[in-house]
């Protein structure tokens, strides 16, 4: 049997006969993004998730080295839910080979429908823009998507749903059970019990955990007795401020930008958070709250097709949303509400005088069309940007909320002179308290926890208060790093840091750079006895080029 790129028997043992489940992560390890667990067991080779890569360029480029992922000779995937850093490269997998079951609950196989065809069109509209980049440079270089909307469109056929607490068994000797995660609709942790020659690992998958009380989807429920517990930890060293004050910092927000004439920008997922953003402003409508003359507009098809989707799941809705709805009353609708699904129409926001609503995606500003608004409303000193969500390290999203004076957008440095909010209680993950909370209903002798899906600070905070309060160990694995498990013992890793993180040769870098401002100096020598004209478009020249060294300086 293959196992991640070594030659090895089947089944595997320890050297005392107990059976081992190894896992290696392909993402989500000390960063939050490209959720993929490959695992073996039982002679089966599988996943739980298989999320895209987000970030700065080096952290995507992990999106297009994925040959160790060996896609056809996965067995079967499980997914916890619909979101892209947990299932944006399925299509990617059906491309090379993959050909097998995806299991999911009912509600996240019609988002992964969506998501996965609106993330194929994506990679399509970038890839036509490198190309015509590529073109106008004369450069031959095709510009392929990373996968297409075909590709999308072929991987729902693998998908199956599963019910929530209804066991089954994807693979002789494993058991497979649904949870709610509470997270965004038809979230699910996941416990995998591996079984063979009578001896049984039970391993639980948390995916991302939701908030108690959080608003439509149900809280999450609590975990079962297991050996090893997969557990996110993206707010693991803090929890979030002001949870019950969400309305209440929004208003502020839009009374902000409507009395000063401008627009509110909110960048916000396109499933869960979108629909938490329409529930909050009926309730502000409902209280006066909301300007009777301020529109509000929905510029993302992904999240307007979310919505219908979210209006036939009502039964996974929580108590008050339930209660919304039999009174008759739509907590998505709004009298000024426009859904803009043409291209057409987005653009035209731009030009639309006057104050305005705008929810668009992406949520960390890394794709899309929140990108444009961002250009037009940034350098306004009356909008205001409202984030409602995480924003991963590398994306725009993270550098305003981390204050910074300008971003760049399309090739331009933008300024920053709109408010920035940052409103934690609309948040889908569930803050530090509330994580751990959840893992104390198994917090028994012996139970191990691996922190996953998490930035490392975060991580060895939770992981700290998880040993003193509970005294089980808690483990932080690094990404490519595999797990041998064993019932009853504690994870083996084993550590692939080279592939992992190829050393940056610094020297190199430093001495070509070194090696080219030589040969510069020695053409300088000349330049005077050039033509006045090809003079200036050299300083001009040599000017951009100082602007991007000082800004590289700047930022080190």
């Amino acid at each position: 049997m293959h196992f991640f790129g070594h030659e090895e028997s089947s089944p595997a043992y320890d050297s005392n006969g107990g059976f081992l489940m190894k896992v290696q992560l392909f993402g989500a390890a000390r960063t939050v993004t490209g959720s993929c667990y490959m695992i073996e067991a039982c002679g089966a080779r599988f996943t739980v998730d298989c999320g895209m890569h987000q970030g700065n360029k080096a952290i995507e480029e992990r999106n297009f080295n994925t040959d160790m992922y060996r896609p056809e000779q996965i067995d079967f995937i499980l997914m916890t839910h619909a979101h892209i850093d947990h299932s944006g490269l399925l299509p990617l997998m059906v491309r090379r080979g993959f050909s097998n079951p995806i299991y999911c609950t009912a509600a996240t196989r019609e988002l992964l429908e969506l998501m996965l065809q609106d993330s194929a069109h994506i990679q399509e509209m970038e890839a036509e823009w490198r190309a015509r980049k590529y073109s106008r440079r004369g450069l031959k270089k095709a510009a392929e998507p990373l996968y297409t909307v075909q590709d999308a469109v072929n991987t729902a056929q693998y998908f199956q749903s599963v019910n929530y607490r209804r066991t089954f068994e994807p693979h002789p000797g494993i058991k497979v059970t649904y949870y709610d995660a509470g997270h965004i609709l038809g979230s699910a942790f996941i416990v995998v019990e591996a079984t063979e020659d009578g001896k049984t690992t039970r391993v639980l998958f948390s995916g991302d955990l939701g908030r108690r009380h959080a608003l439509i989807v149900r809280d999450p429920e609590p975990p079962v007795a297991v050996d090893y517990i997969f557990m996110e930890s993206t707010y693991g060293d803090r929890d979030h401020k002001n949870e019950g004050q969400s309305d209440a910092e929004l208003a502020e927000a839009i009374a902000y930008s409507h009395s000063h004439g401008e627009k509110v920008i909110i960048p916000a997922f396109a499933v869960e958070r979108t629909q938490e953003i329409l529930y909050c402003l009926h309730m502000l409508a409902r209280q006066g709250k909301l300007p009777a003359d301020m529109p509000v507009f929905v510029d993302s098809p992904l999240a307007i097709r979310a919505t219908d989707v979210f209006r036939r799941h009502k039964d996974l809705f929580d108590e008050d949303a339930t209660r919304l709805l039999a009174s008759g009353d739509d907590p998505f609708a709004l009298p000024n509400l426009t859904y803009t699904l043409r291209a057409d129409e987005s653009q035209a926001l731009n030009d639309l005088a006057g104050p305005a609503i705008i929810i668009s995606a992406s949520g960390m500003c890394n794709a899309g069309r929140i990108k444009h608004h961002l250009k037009h409303n940034l350098w306004k000193p009356g909008a205001s940007i409202v984030f409602v969500g995480y924003q991963g390290v590398g994306t725009p999203g993270r550098k305003l909320v981390e204050n910074a004076g300008s971003i760049n957008l399309f090739g331009e440095d933008v300024t920053v002179a709109a408010r920035i909010f940052t409103i934690g209680g609309f948040s889908a993950h569930a803050g530090q308290h509330q994580l751990l909370e959840w893992v104390s209903h198994v917090a028994k002798p012996g139970t191990q926890i691996v922190l996953i899906h998490g930035e490392e600070k975060a991580q060895t905070a939770l992981a700290g208060l998880i040993r003193e309060r509970f005294g089980l160990d808690a483990i932080v694995p690094g990404y490519m790093e595999e797990l041998e498990l064993v019932a009853g013992t504690a994870a083996v890793a084993t550590l692939h840091e080279s592939a992992a993180h190829p050393r940056v040769d610094w020297d190199f870098l430093a001495g070509d750079i070194e090696s080219k401002w030589g040969a510069f100096k020695t053409k300088l020598a000349t330049i005077e006895q050039r033509p006045w004209v090809e003079q200036t478009e050299l300083r001009e020249r040599m000017m951009r080029m100082n602007y991007e060294l000082t800004r590289l300086i700047s930022g080190m």
